[in-house]
């Protein structure tokens, strides 16, 4: 366990996933975590992004990354928790969950109070981190006050029982549809609360997941790189999605039903994010040398 003191903030992780290093269960994992630590007289910084970044761009397996910019003076924890076979039900940060069976051999990275975590990775070689976004739906089972599943719980429960990308998506999706997501995101402020995009990624591929309430969209990545911020990035590139997606937005005249349905135009909330941009050129120009 490692934690930072109240006058710093923990803000970069990376993770390298790859077939070629450690044998671990079917697939393989190394596990590098770079703690980046900022003054606390920096406080306006921002930067809350993830980055991910797959062969041919890369020599050696998948590099997934992601920073954190959380609540200045809130103490971060990096911890290992071993594999269980506990029968008990989940207490996660505000609600608890059915138990679901074993879970994985998990290190995360995390805010010391809560349950959940901003990222981490599993025994299986999954990764997962979350950021926030603002979205024009926020009533009903879309309010993200409401005490349910934290963004970060989601990314634990992810790590916790899934074996890849694809089955770590449909527990976060599952687990959004019927519990929802929402409450406080800090212990010092209350009216912090959001939605949340993810990057879920094992040593074959990769999953951007956007959501608003319990409504979501899902974007494949193969090859190549990807990076989110904190803003809606899927547009009308959608590989998967909530069942009734298409007819909530449009019950809730956040879409006329005409043309491509584009995710982010329909329910994000902000219109831009200059980090989203230049992390994108910051991977095309590091990423130039692979190819």
């Amino acid at each position: 366990m490692s934690k930072f003191s109240k006058n710093f903030t923990a803000v970069q992780q990376l993770i390298l996933i790859s077939d070629s290093y450690f044998p671990v269960s079917r697939f393989c994992l190394l596990l590098a975590i770079v703690q980046k630590i900022v003054f606390s007289t920096m406080a306006q910084l921002r930067s809350c992004d993830i980055f991910v970044v797959l062969p041919p761009l890369t020599k050696h397996g998948v590099v997934f990354g992601k920073n954190a910019d959380r609540p200045q003076g809130e103490i971060q924890e990096v911890v290992y928790v071993p594999a269980s076979k506990s029968t008990d039900t989940v207490k996660c940060t505000y609600i608890e969950i059915e138990n679901a069976g074993p879970t994985k051999a998990i290190i995360l990275s995390k805010p010391s109070w809560m349950w959940g975590a901003e990222m981490g990775a599993n025994e299986s070689g999954v990764a997962i981190g979350n950021t926030a976004v603002w979205t024009k739906d926020n009533d009903e089972d879309s309010d993200c006050n409401v005490k349910r599943l934290l963004g970060m719980d989601l990314v634990r429960l992810g790590l916790e029982r899934s074996s890849s990308a694809d089955e770590a998506l449909e527990i976060i999706t599952n687990l959004l549809g019927k519990y929802g997501q929402g409450g406080p995101c800090s212990n010092t402020d209350t009216g912090l609360s959001y939605h949340n995009s993810f990057i879920i990624a094992d040593p074959q591929i990769a999953w951007v997941l956007e959501t608003c309430g319990k409504h979501w969209a899902a974007q494949k990545i193969t090859c190549g790189f990807r990076n989110t911020s904190n803003i809606l990035t899927i547009t009308t590139k959608i590989d998967k999605h909530s069942n009734d997606l298409f007819e909530y937005a449009k019950s809730k005249g956040l879409w006329d039903g005409e043309g491509d349905f584009d995710f982010a135009k329909a329910f994000s909330s902000t219109s831009n994010c200059p980090r989203l941009q230049a992390g994108e050129k910051l991977l095309e120009k590091f990423t130039s040398s692979q190819t």
